[in-house]
């Protein structure tokens, strides 16, 4: 099978879901059957077979989650544009943290979609991605815009809220990095200044939301 080509009015946009949720599986292809030139050719539950059946439908937009499970979305995403560079791949996800948005497009994603606006937004992204444009929802492109100029944080404050976030004191966090607890505090402080947190638990939530820490 091969793509249909974008502004080709008279082929259906061929989409390929994967999400390792089936209730929202469902969901999302009713929503698609009701959408006027959208066909839904394939479905995928994790993301190695996400990969598996873009290469075997080659859709012409496929709508990824990026919490799944044997081949997260990321990895999928990069698997399969590091053989289909011109891949449309529009991720859907509950995330949306900047962080995790950069690194989703710097995989090579054409879009992102809060499952939350899947309803009234999701024909407009598909048929924007699959005509060569970005599509992003209003509300991640005011996170992205409110951390533009934010400091990003370095491998190693990366490892040391990792493991704060594990519930390790400063202590154990150095003996875990084999590091002085005084270097590990150090981190701490710079941490605290690029994430504009209060304390420890404040820089762990921000973390979190902004997708620089996995849940």
């Amino acid at each position: 099978m091969t793509a249909s080509a974008p502004g080709n009015d008279t082929s259906p946009i061929r989409v390929l879901i994967a999400d390792d949720h089936q209730l929202l599986l469902d969901g999302i292809a009713g929503l698609l059957r009701s959408f006027p030139g959208v066909e839904l050719v394939g479905q995928a539950s994790d993301g190695q077979q996400a990969v598996q059946q873009f290469m075997a439908l080659r859709p012409d937009v496929t709508l990824m989650d990026l919490q799944m499970p044997v081949l997260n979305g990321l990895d999928a995403i990069a698997a399969i544009r590091a053989q289909h560079p011109q891949a449309r791949i529009l991720v859907l996800t509950t995330y949306k943290g900047d962080t995790l948005v950069g690194r989703a497009m710097g995989a090579g994603a054409c879009g992102y979609l809060l499952k939350s606006s899947l309803r009234h937004e999701l024909l407009a992204a598909i048929q924007a991605v699959h005509a060569g444009r970005r599509h992003m929802t209003p509300e991640v492109e005011a996170e992205m815009a409110r951390y533009a100029c934010a400091d990003m944080l370095s491998n190693r404050e990366l490892e040391v809220l990792r493991l704060v976030a594990q519930g390790n004191s400063n202590r154990e966090t150095g003996a875990l990095l084999t590091i002085k607890e005084e270097t590990v505090k150090a981190h701490m402080s710079t941490i605290l200044a690029k994430l504009g947190a209060k304390d420890r638990t404040h820089a762990v939530t921000i973390a979190l939301r902004r997708g620089i820490l996995d849940t």
